[in-house]
């Protein structure tokens, strides 16, 4: 199934992302998650790529074993970074010919050690590139990133949305954000999408969050994003108790949800962290 058709439907998806783990434990755990949270009936699931593209052949081997071994549409996330044209070339491929019909197509972060971007000899220095690269070669639906709250290297939010545009132009389908805690951001976004001619859906990328340290995490890889001091203050209030700090962050993640969703947003991608319960709650007080 190509994401692209699942969204023109009309009908609200919700997908999940996860990582590869690093261990066999992990995986063993990955796929207990993943069972559990299929059960949900996901439209897809997506997998992330690491840092540098340090673990692209990971990535194309649990997107294939998803697929393949438990039936769920999977989708696997492209970089540019740290990675050739023909190295990348090389897993479309396979991708293809395992029978996987949907990328996401990404600049990528720089490794840890490296703060400033940079472009491998015979690679690809943006998103746009690889998103043209893999139109005109592959048959793949192609998704995209974008950012509400703009991306923080790029100079403004408009010049953000007018490389989203770029992307769209070059082949993309479909766009999930970056993770954001307040709905007024998405919204305000969508609307000047869509005034620049964006027609594709704008997918919200949600996190529910489980603890303070939790938050505070995600907001250190999420610069930029807004924490609003109440969601703070909520976890920071029952910091040490595991239950109570997981029903703050799934209540405030569900009221951002349903929101979204009464307003048109055409679906809610979680970003899981390999774990289920709190995206299951969400998902479950969504829809009864």
């Amino acid at each position: 199934m190509r994401i692209s058709e699942l969204y023109a439907a009309g009908q609200p998806v919700f997908s999940f992302e996860f990582f590869p783990p690093k261990t066999d434990a992990g995986y063993r755990t990955l796929f207990r998650t993943i069972a559990d949270l299929k059960q949900l009936g996901p439209g897809f699931v997506s997998v992330t790529c690491g840092a540098a593209g340090s673990t692209r052949a990971k990535t194309a081997d649990l997107v294939i074993r998803i697929q393949q071994e438990l039936g769920l549409t999977a989708m696997a996330h492209m970089t540019c970074t740290g990675q050739t044209r023909d190295e990348l070339a090389a897993t479309l491929e396979r991708l293809q010919s395992e029978g996987v019909r949907n990328v996401l197509a990404l600049r990528g972060d720089p490794p840890k050690d490296e703060p400033d971007w940079r472009p491998v000899a015979g690679g690809f220095s943006h998103a746009s590139e690889l998103a043209r690269f893999i139109s005109e070669h592959f048959d793949f639906a192609i998704g995209g990133a974008c950012y509400p709250e703009k991306h923080h290297q790029a100079p403004s939010l408009e010049a953000d949305i007018g490389y989203l545009k770029e992307k769209v132009d070059a082949g993309v389908e479909f766009a999930i954000t970056q993770l954001f805690l307040d709905n007024t951001d998405y919204f305000a976004f969508v609307e000047k999408a869509r005034a620049i001619g964006i027609e594709i859906p704008l997918v919200p990328g949600i996190m529910p969050f489980v603890s303070i340290h939790n938050l505070r995490t995600a907001m250190r890889l999420s610069p930029g994003s807004k924490t609003p001091r109440e969601l703070v203050e909520g976890l920071e209030a029952v910091d040490g108790d595991a239950e109570r700090s997981l029903e703050v962050g799934v209540e405030w993640a569900t009221r951002q949800c349903r929101e979204l969703l009464d307003r048109g947003a055409p679906g809610i991608h979680f970003y899981t962290l390999n774990k289920s319960p709190a995206t299951r709650r969400v998902h479950e007080r969504l829809v009864g």
